[in-house]
């Protein structure tokens, strides 16, 4: 462990230190945190972190359960809840995430929502398209995800976003026993690094919010230079910006009012937050686009497999999307979805696509649909064919009555049609452990 940095937190938490560094040396926390969108009578045994009421602490892998698989719950660090709890999502917001990936707190913001809007946005673009992969599991419909930098984004949507949630990136300190290169790439000259970069993202995060409106700030590292003095550069440089109370009992004060820090001891591996307020200034509504009208192939497939016509859809080349609300303008900006990716028309059939089936308001709507035992599962996950009699044609698979994918039936046999990407490796299994 460097010393510089044992040192700076000593600094931090005199009284504290000992109890610091025997943190190290035990495991990670684990969190799970359920989709109430789709597990909405879930019955865990496991004890509840202090974050969240969603969420629990888990002690074992279980990212190849079949409840992981389809969506029911996200596995996360607990303390990274915390951000999305203070941003106090309402259920008709229209809600920004602009530093996405790989979309654990994207996803809790989904869950708040009701006629609200989220638009999910990641630089990165490796893990633009791994934040798009947890959205589509978790079944999130009225949704955008981008694959640009904040500042691009200002020119299209400025002062269009009730709430704005920053989890900026940053030396990672929080997350030394996870991800080795916290420890290793640390060093002052990154922390200043990373807080230059953080100031140039609330520079965009202030423009894009509208008067009136709320924004949460927040790392995974313990770094003042990171937290509490960026806080304050933003401050004075944006005078109608103001801290409010996040109003939460978890956590401990920061070394600034209205600030939260989460240390080991707090039952979390390491956050940093904080809730500011914008008094007054422009308000303005996302644009949107007109819908396009769909063909009688595809309006046939949405009755056959739903009863009903989605409401509002969008093609781009042959590829049908749909969505309960309009949907945005998004030109000159790098769109990877919008909505939920229906499939696409080949010739004179509609081939759907995996993200259809795994859409949350739909798991009780699916007029097409059968349940796998955990041996069908595991076998339908490692991209086997099965034998299983069910209705003919394309058929959403489900463990327990949640869909996980979908195949293609011939009345004895389902044609395996999960993607590649995302099946189990060949000496991987599913988690049978019991929830």
């Amino acid at each position: 462990m460097n010393p510089d940095f044992l040192n700076r937190i000593q600094s931090y938490i005199p009284n504290e230190m000992e109890a610091f560094l025997s943190s190290l040396e035990r495991p990670m926390y684990r969190g799970l945190r359920i989709n109430p969108k789709k597990w909405q009578d879930a019955q865990i045994s496991f004890p509840k972190t202090p974050f969240s009421n969603d969420e629990y602490y888990v002690n074992e892998a279980l990212g190849n359960h079949p409840y992981h698989l389809a969506g029911l719950f996200y596995l996360q660090e607990p303390s990274a809840s915390s951000a999305v709890e203070i941003l106090d999502v309402q259920p008709d917001d229209v809600v920004l995430d602009l530093c996405a990936a790989p979309g654990g707190k994207s996803t809790q913001i989904a869950a708040k929502l009701d006629t609200g809007f989220l638009v999910a946005n990641e630089f990165d673009k490796k893990r633009a398209q791994i934040l798009l992969s947890n959205m589509e599991r978790m079944g999130v419909d009225s949704m955008m995800v981008l694959n640009n930098e904040p500042s691009q984004l200002v020119s299209k949507y400025a002062h269009c976003f009730d709430r704005i949630l920053v989890d900026a990136p940053c030396s990672g300190e929080g997350m030394m026993k996870k991800h080795d290169a916290a420890m290793n790439h640390w060093s002052v000259e990154h922390i200043q690094f990373c807080a230059k970069r953080q100031k140039q993202i609330l520079e965009s995060a202030y423009q894009l919010l509208k008067g009136n409106g709320f924004m949460v700030y927040s790392t995974c590292t313990y770094a003042k230079e990171e937290n509490e003095d960026v806080m304050q550069w933003f401050l004075d440089t944006y005078p109608d910006m103001e801290l409010v109370d996040p109003n939460v009992s978890f956590g401990r004060p920061g070394f600034m009012k209205n600030t939260i820090r989460i240390f080991p001891m707090d039952k979390g591996e390491g956050h940093f937050v904080a809730k500011l307020h914008k008094k007054g200034g422009p308000v303005k509504r996302l644009p949107v686009q007109k819908s396009i009208a769909i063909d009688s192939i595809t309006k046939t497939f949405f009755m056959d497999q739903l009863g009903f016509i989605p409401k509002y859809h969008d093609q781009q080349d042959d590829k049908i999307y749909v969505m309960d609300q309009s949907f945005i303008q998004t030109k000159g900006l790098h769109c990877l979805r919008q909505g939920i990716f229906a499939g696409e028309r080949i010739k004179k059939r509609f081939e759907p696509a995996h993200a259809f089936y795994m859409n949350a308001k739909w798991i009780h709507v699916y007029k097409q649909k059968t349940n796998l035992s955990l041996d069908e599962v595991d076998a339908f996950m490692h991209g086997l064919e099965i034998e299983h009699p069910s209705q003919k044609g394309y058929i959403a698979v489900c463990v327990d009555g949640y869909p996980f994918g979908f195949g293609k039936s011939d009345g004895k046999h389902i044609k395996n049609k999960i993607p590649k990407g995302l099946r189990l490796l060949p000496n991987s299994h599913i988690n049978r452990c019991c929830l």
